[in-house]
């Protein structure tokens, strides 16, 4: 997540004819050295800041990103398909060791097994639908939601129990 100063950072190199050196965005924005240097790494990370070389000039000089389309491919790409991907890898970890019988010396009731099989299924079907989206719009194809509405129509609807 983007902090104030890093928005103002962005903004204000956003609206440069080019390259600014740290020292002057500094002085721009009234600012240390040291605080653009911390704030400006986060926006290099999130790929909305390169760092970029000036002829001549031994200083680290700095220009916002100006492909959206691009900045967002490469967020969806390196954070939030990563993130489903642990998700993915979790749930498989859960079935495996389901399947074993629950670990640790531990017996699961049949009925409980069907149920966070179920569980799992569904869990896996939504991410895997949402990370085929994702990786579709890193590549820049198409992919319609109805494949991620039909996933969530596969999910049991809860049963709600009265007292």
């Amino acid at each position: 997540m983007l902090n104030q100063l890093q928005g103002r950072i962005f903004a204000f190199l956003y609206l440069q004819p080019g390259p600014i050196a740290l020292e002057d965005i500094a002085a721009g924005l009234e600012q240390s050295k040291s605080n653009i240097s911390v704030n400006i790494r986060g926006l290099v990370d999130w790929h909305l800041v390169r760092r970029t070389h000036v002829a001549g000039s031994r200083k680290d000089h700095y220009e916002a990103a100006t492909d959206f389309w691009r900045v967002m491919q490469e967020i969806m790409e390196r954070r939030f398909r990563w993130n489903l991907r642990q998700v993915l890898a979790t749930v498989a970890e859960t079935e495996r060791t389901l399947a074993e019988g629950g670990g640790r010396g531990r017996r699961v009731p049949a009925e409980t097994a069907a149920f966070v099989t179920t569980k799992l299924e569904a869990l896996r079907a939504f991410f895997a639908a949402v990370d085929t989206g994702l990786g579709a719009f890193t590549q820049g194809r198409s992919f319609a939601p109805e494949t991620v509405q039909n996933v969530l129509r596969m999910i049991p609807a809860r049963k709600v129990e009265r007292s």
